[in-house]
């Protein structure tokens, strides 16, 4: 399967204490790789782990590709900041939603379900998420 990966997805499958790290080492095995990110995503992970190490070997090992151009895409993510307001988003998940709108068959893997539930790609399209089960 075909996805994108968030911050809350990438700690869960470092952390072993984080309370989703079972769901996220058990989708690891059903996602093809590499998984695509953006830059955001991978500081805020290296942030959350206090170590840069587990990101540098993902992208070392192959297991994930930076594969968006914050420059390139300015003007797009100027527009959802303003669409999205309210919600005060970060610029990780402003790069994903754009990220999904480029890519549309690849699923957003994320924890943070009620801020994805609400955004939508090309204005009208729910995001395909992957997201952990409800408890």
């Amino acid at each position: 399967m075909d996805a994108i990966a968030d911050t809350g997805y990438l700690v869960a499958l470092f952390r072993k204490e984080d309370q989703h790290h079972a769901w996220a080492t058990g989708l690891a095995s059903e996602l093809t790789l590499p998984l695509l990110t953006c830059e955001p995503v991978l500081a805020e992970t290296a942030f959350h782990l206090k170590s840069s190490a587990h990101v540098l070997a993902l992208l070392r090992r192959g297991g994930i590709r930076i594969a968006f151009d914050c420059a390139s895409n300015l003007e797009h993510l100027r527009d959802l900041a303003a669409r999205y307001d309210n919600r005060k988003p970060d610029l990780a998940d402003l790069c994903l939603i754009r990220m999904s709108e480029l890519h549309p068959r690849h699923a957003v893997i994320t924890v943070d379900e009620d801020d994805f539930r609400v955004y939508r790609r090309n204005k009208r399209e729910a995001i395909p998420l992957l997201t952990p089960p409800k408890k």
